[in-house]
């Protein structure tokens, strides 16, 4: 077993005063993106230093880094794309789908992940299936068993989350995978508020798709994305038609000899001027600093880290989903009775905690960059509002 990580707050700029526990909202670039980034800017400052083909082509890298993250054999089958829902719609433009067929996903789903599906239901007849927990005890087991039981042989897609944005809840991927093959649908899989801080597999899995977002657990740049695609989209139809996504775009010189055939891979998927000379070389950093961490390490730490506080929360009223049906970087902290809701959000602030109110629970999403100070202002705050 490596080496458990140790607190990496000196690794980010923030301020001992504040105590973040938001990376499910937006991750804070460490100072290595920071300095990527200025460094990009520069750059950019003298085209010059920007010299074709060869920079156009640095993305590339990104595409092995994330590839390595997910534990995927091939990086030439990861698209550069500016987000989730753009992801979302790649695939549902590219699976085939017809009347009397279903497409399953989870209860308040985030909505880069359900707006494709609405339309694609509409144009194809198929029906719509938001899971829902229901109430009561036990609600992760009980939300990863309705999914299974509403994969049947008419489902065609099952899009979802690897952890629900909202609570934390995650979902057992490799059953739902193994129920995808079973029926022939296709699955997925949206890791944005996982990959980078839970470990991924993508041969345990074996989704068709998995994208995630830069701008969290990746703990890089807003407008960028990376997303793996199967086999399954080997000859598929792209959302836009790049030129830097055909065969013999590295020769400049003969551009306008127009090709029709793609680069192999998802390359074809990559949005417009994916080379992205601004956000590529802050999301390099990160990923760079991730995988030498390594999402198990960070997983551990939050989960050291947090430990303490979960039991001692539970003996104020406090509550959050059993160890099997959540991670440890987000858990929803579900409030006991009588606590006035506008008052906690008003403490948090002028504590300068962050975390994000969902409903009637306090989703709290730590990271690396966490100490126990942090972890003691919070329960300070929470302790507080049982009184």
């Amino acid at each position: 077993m490596s080496e458990p990580l140790v607190c990496q707050r000196d690794a980010f700029q923030l301020a001992r005063e504040d105590h973040y526990f938001n990376c499910a909202y937006m991750g804070p670039l460490p100072r290595v993106a920071e300095e990527a980034g200025f460094a990009a800017i520069q750059r950019k400052a003298v085209p010059t230093r920007i010299t074709p083909p060869d920079s156009f082509w640095d993305t590339d890298a990104l595409r092995e880094l994330y590839a390595r993250l997910i534990r995927a054999d091939d990086p030439t089958r990861v698209a550069i794309q500016p987000g989730v829902s753009y992801a979302v719609a790649t695939a549902a433009k590219n699976l085939p789908l017809s009347s009397g067929q279903n497409i399953v996903l989870t209860h308040e789903q985030f909505p880069g992940n359900v707006y494709s599906w609405h339309r694609l239901a509409g144009e194809s007849g198929a029906q719509l299936r938001a899971v829902d927990p229901g109430e009561g005890a036990d609600r992760g087991r009980r939300w990863n068993e309705r999914l299974l039981e509403s994969i049947d042989s008419s489902t065609g897609i099952v899009s979802v989350p690897n952890v629900h944005w909202t609570d934390g809840t995650l979902f057992d991927l490799e059953a739902i995978g193994g129920r995808c093959r079973e029926v022939g649908a296709a699955l997925v899989v949206d890791a944005t508020q996982s990959v980078g801080a839970l470990p991924f597999d993508v041969a345990a899995v074996q989704p068709d798709v998995v994208v995630c977002a830069t701008y969290k657990w990746l703990l890089g740049p807003y407008s960028l994305a990376l997303t793996w695609f199967s086999e399954r989209f080997e000859d598929g139809v792209p959302i836009e038609e790049t030129w830097i996504a055909r065969k013999n775009s590295r020769d400049f010189q003969h551009l306008v000899d127009y090709q029709e055939e793609y680069i192999p891979g998802a390359v074809r998927y990559d949005m417009a001027e994916r080379s992205s000379f601004f956000l590529a070389p802050i999301a390099r950093a990160s990923l760079e600093l991730i995988l030498e961490w390594t999402p198990e390490r960070v997983q551990r730490y939050c989960r050291d880290l947090t430990k303490d506080f979960l039991t001692e929360s539970a003996e104020l009223g406090y509550s959050v989903e059993d160890d099997k049906w959540r991670g440890s970087h987000l858990f929803g902290l579900r409030m006991p009775e009588g606590i006035d809701l506008v008052g906690l959000k008003e403490t948090l602030a002028a504590r300068k905690v962050s975390a994000s109110l969902r409903g009637s629970a306090l989703r709290v999403s730590p990271n690396v960059y966490n100490d126990e100070v942090d972890v003691g202002v919070l329960l300070e705050v929470l302790k507080g509002a049982v009184r």
